[in-house]
């Protein structure tokens, strides 16, 4: 971890020069809920099998990190309690000036109350302290870790899959996204637009950040100035981010122009398919040359409205496949034979089984990179989010079909079942992807934790970062120089019709002169 430390293993680089790996580094992870959680877990583990120690920091009402659940023999909890107190009112202030009562606000208010229980929690910020962590590892969908970090002093990796119109990517990461050819999540266009999505691409870049910057300075922006006790903001302490970890790559995603500091490691949790559990492998089998269709809406849609899962359980009765469904809500009406209901599936291993012939999924990123990881033709319905705009990529290539969730009809459904699987195109198409997508130097795990050590290591990667992070606007978009030039050019311009002018008038002058004599 630094220059004194003892080394008795070494790696071998590329120019011949000898590294001294990470050992035994401290790792302070702010995790997401539902396949967040699910995403970087991976990371985690990776990690302590590594031999780092990894500390989660996370809230006693966590929906989906179980926190005494086989993880804790793996990882160090600290839980902190949100009490529901009131603070500072001037927030609260502008949401009445403003009569505001939308989702947001409340999302708002929930969110200074996790960061009070963190940042205002003595015991708890002086425990991190003495932790003596190295670096920390954050969703930025968690609010406030990049601010713990800050505080604390330590290095920031930052893992996501994207945020809203890419404000955090383009206005905090200043990484490069041209409306021309980069379509804005979630807008489900390609890089070759039209004219008419052109425009509606720019104005939602517009948009969307005119609206975001508007909520920071009128919410936490104030907390974070407040906290660090100077002018500060979410931006400005997210934008320091040594790496930022981007859990996509350009199987599923546009290519464009991206800074050192940002990673591309979507797919980092696909791995082989291991052996499915005894009674489900019976049940694999039993269906012959037909295989089985897998079928899932991710971690946070678990059931749905008796009305729309009576409608995919006809279909799915319709087709001669047998189906495993990961299902908890209400049984539907007349579920057929050849449909089986779990609560929990082994999703990975399932893709990856030799029979499996189609996956009907919502579209979400984990999903989609395991099916994309083992070859596995989609039938897509997508809820919210990213799922529409990933989807969307995956239909260009001749890889999914896409169904509408609240007009979708049990004949839709089977005969976009019936295509994908029966029409050769879907699946070698998707099988070219599983292809591109495995073929790189290290796979995305590896690649995920070696700029985690890497910034142990180095203590951060600020080399890394762009210097248009220390300039202010008007240098940014070099409005100074581009003042410069026009000022050049007027002076310019001006005197050479002075001196014009001045030449007409003298000649003027002087052919008067010849014709009076």
């Amino acid at each position: 971890k630094n220059g004194n430390m003892s080394c008795p293993m070494k790696v071998q680089l590329l120019s011949g020069t000898d590294l001294c790996p990470v050992d035994g580094g401290r790792v302070l992870v702010f995790p997401g809920e539902y396949s967040h959680w699910l995403n970087m877990r991976n990371i985690m583990e990776e990690l302590v099998r590594r031999n780092h120690s990894v500390t989660v920091l996370i809230p006693d009402a966590s929906p989906s990190v179980n926190y005494s659940s086989r993880d804790a023999a793996k990882f160090n909890f600290l839980v902190f309690k949100v009490t529901s107190c009131k603070h500072n009112s001037r927030l609260l202030f502008n949401a009445e000036f403003f009569k505001v009562r939308d989702w947001m606000w409340r999302m708002t208010d929930l969110m200074v109350q996790q960061c009070d229980s963190m940042l205002k929690n003595e015991q708890l910020m002086a425990t991190l302290r003495d932790a003596a962590f190295d670096v920390v590892l954050l969703d930025p969908m968690v609010m406030c870790g990049d601010l713990v970090a800050d505080l604390l002093g330590l290095p920031l990796i930052l893992s996501l899959r994207f945020s809203f119109g890419g404000v955090f990517e383009r206005h905090c990461g200043h990484a490069p996204a041209p409306p021309s050819y980069v379509p804005v999540t979630p807008l489900p266009y390609s890089d070759r637009m039209t004219v008419v999505e052109r425009l509606m691409n720019t104005v939602t870049y517009v948009g969307t950040s005119a609206m975001t910057e508007l909520f920071w300075r009128l919410t936490m922006d104030r907390y974070y100035s407040e906290v660090k006790g100077t002018p500060s903001s979410v931006c400005g302490t997210l934008g320091n981010a040594d790496i930022w970890l981007i859990r996509t790559f350009w199987d599923l995603d546009t290519p464009r122009p991206t800074p050192p500091n940002f990673k591309y490691v979507g797919g980092l949790h696909c791995k082989p398919a291991k052996k499915l559990p005894e009674d489900m492998e019976v049940y694999v089998q039993s269906s012959g040359d037909a295989g089985v269709v897998v079928v899932s809406f991710g971690s946070m849609v678990t059931n749905l409205t008796s009305e729309r899962a009576d409608v995919i359980a006809m279909a799915l009765g319709r087709i001669p496949q047998k189906v495993i469904w990961r299902y908890s809500g209400e049984t539907p009406k007349g579920l057929a034979a050849n449909i089986k209901i779990y609560d929990w599936i082994p999703q990975n291993d399932l893709l990856g089984h030799p029979k499996t012939r189609a996956f009907v999924t919502h579209g979400g990123t984990n999903g989609l990179y395991e099916a994309v990881y083992h070859g596995v033709p989609v039938v897509g319905v997508p809820l919210f989010g990213d799922q529409h705009y990933n989807l969307a990529h995956l239909t260009r290539r001749t890889a999914s079909i896409v169904i509408d969730f609240n007009r979708l009809t049990a004949d839709e459904m089977t005969e976009a079942l019936h295509t994908v699987i029966n029409q050769p195109s879907y699946r070698s198409n998707m099988k070219h992807l599983s292809a591109l997508h495995r073929d790189q130097p290290m796979t995305p795990l590896n690649t995920a934790v070696f700029w985690v050590e890497f910034v142990m290591r180095h203590s951060g990667a600020q080399h890394l970062r762009l210097a248009s992070h220390h300039l202010n606007w008007f240098q940014y978009h070099s409005v100074d120089t581009a003042a410069f030039l026009l000022l050049v050019t007027a002076t310019t311009t001006a005197l050479c019709w002075a001196g014009v002018r001045c030449f007409l008038q003298r000649c003027r002058r002087r052919g008067g002169r010849e014709k009076n004599d």
